[in-house]
């Protein structure tokens, strides 16, 4: 039976590789080229120093590690800049009258996002009493496909991992569900999410109900 509903942020809850893009293009910009929407979908996935590393080498710019750290370091702080001013209104569609659902239903619920701005995040959008635990990046050694950052929410929440339903848009997220050994709902592409146990586009429409009869 499921007792809890973890839920990944990023691409579930809200979408912020708009504000990812935008802070690399700034700082891209600044060191006096452009990079578009379409070359930053190769970022996505992709650890901080290592987009960088392709952004530079889309650049034709060489610079030392110290250089390099500076700009990173320079990057995120235009992200937290960015993703500081969003609102309510950067909620994706669904989420919040799922949310309400899962408050009547006295369903526990808890955040898992490797995302160390995770906090800043649910704070500017409204949300962050809608979770009985937060899990981030601060918390975790290890990401995602490994499973401890759900593992953590489950430990949280005191609930068994047999008891959760994960809800994940990507697959190393889907995969690290499936390896702390909890159900996984996958919101996104079902010919991508392949090992989640049912797949949406968004919450649209879900109905709590109707879900768990799936997965149960």
């Amino acid at each position: 039976m499921i007792k809890a509903f973890l839920f990944d942020l990023d691409g579930v809850i809200v979408d912020t590789a708009i504000y990812h893009y935008q802070a690399w293009k700034q700082m891209a910009n600044g060191l006096g080229f452009d990079i578009s929407e379409e070359f930053n979908e190769q970022l996505k996935g992709v650890s901080r120093m290592d987009s960088l590393d392709i952004i530079l080498t889309h650049g034709g710019i060489e610079l030392s590690q110290e250089e390099k750290l500076a700009l990173a370091t320079q990057k995120n702080e235009n992200y937290l800049n960015l993703v500081s001013k969003m609102s309510p209104e950067d909620i994706l569609p669904g989420v919040t009258d799922f949310f309400a659902q899962v408050k009547k239903e006295n369903i526990k619920t808890a955040l898992g996002s490797v995302s160390k701005n995770a906090k800043l995040i649910l704070e500017s959008i409204g949300m962050s009493d809608d979770f009985d635990a937060i899990i981030d990046g601060t918390k975790i050694a290890k990401g995602k496909p490994d499973p401890e950052v759900f593992l953590k929410g489950a430990e949280e929440l005191v609930v068994l991992p047999e008891e959760c339903l994960v809800f994940e848009d990507a697959v190393a997220g889907v995969e690290a569900g499936k390896n702390g050994g909890m159900k996984v709902v996958g919101i996104g592409k079902k010919e991508v999410l392949t090992q989640a146990d049912v797949v949406f586009e968004n919450l649209v429409g879900v109905d709590i109900h109707e879900l768990l009869a799936q997965i149960n």
